[in-house]
């Protein structure tokens, strides 16, 4: 649970509530020879040191291999087949199919004929040709899936242990501020150090880990491809793998399933490099001009609280001379307002108008009127009520 702590510091003329006060109280409270002396005396440096280490990552091939997969699946489920005769001429019993070939290549070889019946016309053939029809899956194209598919499990390793090999990403900020100024005798120094990092827990580490799991999901799903009956129907054979140029069939030109495998084909054979980008980058330089002065401002700005915690040695001034801080302070946030490109003088108007208004309320309407009204109110509705005759 969130606990909220009220400071408070007591002197003797009066109670400043700390929660209450605002920057220009710390500046009106406070001397202006004593604030011009604190900007007068004051040096300080401001240093920054970068150190960046990044690898990125072309995922392209990735995008254009989760799109093809389905289109290799396309064509392991219907793939290209021709059919192969395998002529023989057997003994008769041995025959298993008998065609109209079988017959006509009897009849060009009556020397087969074993008996023939003149009476019915029947004949005994000693011999005759057998016929056996086989499909066979080993074609061209087939050849070149079940290449690509080799391939493609090859990249796929090798793309995954490269992004394995990655370190985390390093983008190291480390400012230094260290100033030191004096007003009298006393010395005042302010160090200021702020570096930022890469959380273990951050985006790019979770990038990477969202990567590899897509990188994993297409392998799972190359390993299916390769359970197919076709790749292992393939596989069995050792075939020789097909290699770049790839023939220009007519299935290849026409069919769309092998134009994308195609498509990927090409894609790993002029990718077959790392096309991972390292950015590394170190450097420290010196901050001068106004990042610094608004440093010098903070630095002011801490003394301003110091000193009104320790009891306001500043000496108090008077109304006269807080008009004349104020208008500094404002003079000074005017500037800073007209540096930026981005606004225009009709847009400082309606600003200072509308939170003007807003401020201007505020103090004019506050609890206590509220609650004098409210009180007024209830009185009011006592007496009319005493008033009332019950009877």
């Amino acid at each position: 649970m969130d606990e909220e702590l009220d400071v408070e510091i007591s002197s003797e003329e009066n109670d400043t509530n700390v929660g209450e006060l605002q920057i220009v109280d710390l500046y009106n409270e406070h001397d202006n020879k004593i604030i011009d002396e604190f900007n007068n005396n004051i040096t300080s440096t401001m240093d920054i040191k970068l150190d960046y280490d990044k690898t990125e990552f072309s995922l392209e091939w990735l995008d254009i291999m989760e799109e093809t997969i389905r289109y290799i699946d396309n064509i392991l489920r219907n793939p290209n087949r021709f059919i192969i005769n395998e002529e023989e001429v057997v003994k008769v019993e041995l025959a298993r199919r008998i065609t109209v070939d079988s017959i006509k290549h009897l009849a060009r070889n009556t020397n087969l004929i074993q008996k023939y019946d003149k009476k019915t016309g029947d004949i005994k053939p000693s011999k005759i040709l057998n016929i056996n029809k086989e499909e066979n899956f080993n074609t061209y194209e087939n050849r070149f899936i079940y290449s690509l598919i080799k391939n493609m499990k090859a990249y796929i390793n090798f793309k995954k242990k490269a992004i394995e090999s990655v370190t985390n990403a390093k983008d190291d900020k480390i400012v230094k501020y260290n100033a030191e100024t004096k007003i009298g005798s006393t010395k005042y120094n302010m160090v200021l150090s702020l570096n930022s990092s890469i959380d273990s827990n951050s985006k790019d580490a979770h990038n990477i880990e969202d990567v590899l799991a897509r990188v994993t999901k297409v392998d799972n799903k190359v390993t299916d491809l390769m359970s197919s009956e076709l790749y292992k129907t393939i596989d069995k054979l050792h075939v020789a793998l097909v290699t770049s140029p790839i023939k220009k069939t007519n299935v290849i030109l026409k069919n769309t399933n092998f134009q994308y495998a195609v498509k990927l084909w090409n894609y790993m054979q002029e990718h077959m490099g790392g096309d991972s980008t390292n950015i590394k980058d170190s450097k420290e330089e010196k901050i001068e001009g106004k990042i610094k002065d608004f440093s010098d401002e903070a630095f002011l700005l801490e003394y301003l609280i110091l000193d009104t915690y320790a009891g306001g040695k500043g000496k108090k001034v008077h109304q006269k001379d807080k008009k004349e801080i104020s208008k500094k302070i404002i003079n000074s946030m005017l500037q800073k307002l007209l540096e930026m490109d981005s606004i225009d003088k009709q847009e400082i108007l309606d600003l200072i108008d509308k939170y003007y208004t807003v401020v201007k309320y505020k103090n004019v309407v506050n609890d206590q009127d509220i609650h004098d009204k409210f009180k007024s109110c209830i009185e009011e509705y006592t007496k009319r009520f005493n008033s009332l005759n019950l009877e």
